[in-house]
């Protein structure tokens, strides 16, 4: 199934617009509620995200073109202005739709910092969005003026203060608590054999055991183990063991390490490798992340 939003729907033949060089930078800002929040500004031509997950929300407003998300199995399209939210552990991949690209802006909240916006206020429930493309004008453009305050830094407060105010406003208009589902015993299989999985595999993230170890080890064939990989993670085994690798990079990156080295501790062939999965999942190469986040770090403490 498809679905579009922020537009008309019908189709017309793409413009002539001239394709503009991909940009992707990454800002972080310290003191939202005692923890850090990620901040992500790009435009992006021809390049395509391979399937990934993230630990935290990921909530976006396309600024120009349109974006194709493949997400829960459906393709998703993203005209300008309209919100996006793809939510914690959601496989999920994105591109342009069209030959002109598409720009747009993201965030990354924690389930804490999204669930305060609930109306516990106390964090302890998970919004969840049925839809992950919005079309919501107001909320846009109020996601676009919190992003930029947060990004510049010259008010903290200002920018922490539409921030809320954004986040408050989507869970407010868009979300419901996670709901509670029974799974039955063939989820419920499935759930576990993925988890085991995974567990097996990043915990031997340098040296991972092969798909036949894993399988007789949880007494299936590899068709099984791969079956029910897919069907709860939304990518085989390898594809996520890449994207957990550059997920542990990113850490170690943030900590400090060079790219050569992190690539060495979470198991990479060598930094090429890292490079080519990283670009793939994050967007830029690992040290124009590095340099990116650190040197907004620099600016905020040297202000």
């Amino acid at each position: 199934m498809t679905r579009i939003a922020g537009g008309s729907g019908t189709s017309s033949p793409p413009d002539r617009r001239v394709i503009k060089a991909d940009r992707t930078v990454w800002t972080r800002v310290d003191g939202i509620q005692g923890s850090t929040l990620d901040l992500l500004t790009a435009r992006i031509g021809r390049r395509h995200y391979a399937p990934h997950i993230h630990d935290e929300y990921a909530i976006g407003v396309t600024v120009d073109g349109v974006e194709t998300m493949r997400y829960r199995g459906d393709d998703v399209y993203s005209a300008a202005g309209s919100v996006v939210v793809v939510e914690p552990g959601e496989a999920h991949t994105g591109g342009p739709a069209r030959p002109e690209g598409f720009a747009y802006l993201c965030l990354y909240p924690d389930a804490e910092l999204l669930g305060s916006a609930m109306t516990a206020g106390d964090g302890s429930a998970r919004p969840h969005f049925r839809e992950p493309i919005i079309d919501d004008r107001r909320l846009g453009e109020a996601l676009r003026l919190a992003h930029r305050a947060l990004r510049l830094g010259e008010d903290p407060l200002e920018g922490e203060s539409r921030l809320f105010a954004v986040l408050g406003a989507l869970v407010g208009r868009h979300a419901e608590p996670v709901p509670k589902i029974v799974p039955g015993p063939r989820r419920t299989d499935v759930a576990q054999i993925a988890s085991a999985t995974a567990t097996r595999l990043s915990d031997e993230l340098v040296a991972p055991p092969s798909l036949a170890e894993v399988a007789a080890d949880l007494e299936l064939s590899r068709y099984q183990l791969l079956r029910a990989f897919r069907d709860a993670m939304g990518m085989p085994p390898y594809a996520w063991l890449a994207q957990h690798r550059v997920t542990r990079a990113r850490a170690l990156l943030d900590a400090g390490h060079r790219p050569a080295e992190a690539a060495t501790l979470v198991g990479f062939a060598d930094q090429a490798h890292l490079t080519r999965w990283f670009r793939r999942v994050v967007g830029v190469t690992p040290g124009a992340y590095r340099n990116s986040v650190q040197d907004s770090t620099n600016r905020r403490h040297a202000s």
